[in-house]
């Protein structure tokens, strides 16, 4: 007789979620993950960025397959416009990161969804970044997350679940807490 997974209408695992949870209170030294990126400039603005391994569970590991993102800058700026700008990816990054813990939070609670759309806006004022004004910042000044959410809950269940997803949310507290960036320059 096979054992029953719990998987919901969210596509969530949650058992192998807690079960994974759970091994890692027995071994909290696994739990440290090393996420990388490899880029490579091409010309002008463009660049691609690969990410294949990482470092988790006391191991390297691997994706299914190598991820490849272009960035690159509009064309009202003269570049080629070969992919988005390296502060929408931190878009991507937070509406993704938010929408998936809100799909966990839900299934862990029993809460089926029936959608979830998320509207990500940034403000940034370029005088920063050109290097106009040294008084103004060179990243956003504003994100406003705005979320739609159709699930079989209340509005107060709803807000819960956002609100843990934005607790438990890697790129969330990246975004809103200060983080140590060491930036060095190898020999090539």
């Amino acid at each position: 007789m096979s054992e029953m997974i719990n998987i919901s209408n969210n596509g969530i695992n949650i058992d192998a979620l807690l079960g994974a949870r759970e091994a890692l209170i027995a071994t909290p030294e696994a739990a440290r993950f090393n996420w990388r990126a490899n880029c490579t400039w091409f010309y002008g603005t463009h660049s691609s960025t690969s990410i294949e391994k990482f470092y988790g569970l006391g191991s390297e590991q691997a994706h299914r397959k190598v991820f490849t993102f272009d960035a690159d800058h509009p064309q009202i700026f003269d570049s080629e416009d070969y992919g988005i700008t390296p502060p929408e990816y931190i878009l991507v990054g937070l509406a993704g990161c938010l929408t998936a813990g809100i799909a966990s939070v839900a299934q862990n609670r029993g809460i089926h969804l029936n959608s979830v759309t998320a509207s990500v806006e940034a403000d940034m004022d370029l005088q920063g970044v050109l290097g106009m004004d040294s008084d103004v910042r060179s990243g956003f000044g504003n994100i406003n997350v705005h979320f739609k959410i159709d699930a079989d809950a209340s509005e107060e269940e709803i807000a819960a679940i956002v609100a843990q997803s934005q607790k438990r949310s890697a790129v969330f507290d990246n975004v809103t807490n200060p983080t140590n960036v060491t930036v060095r320059v190898n020999p090539v």
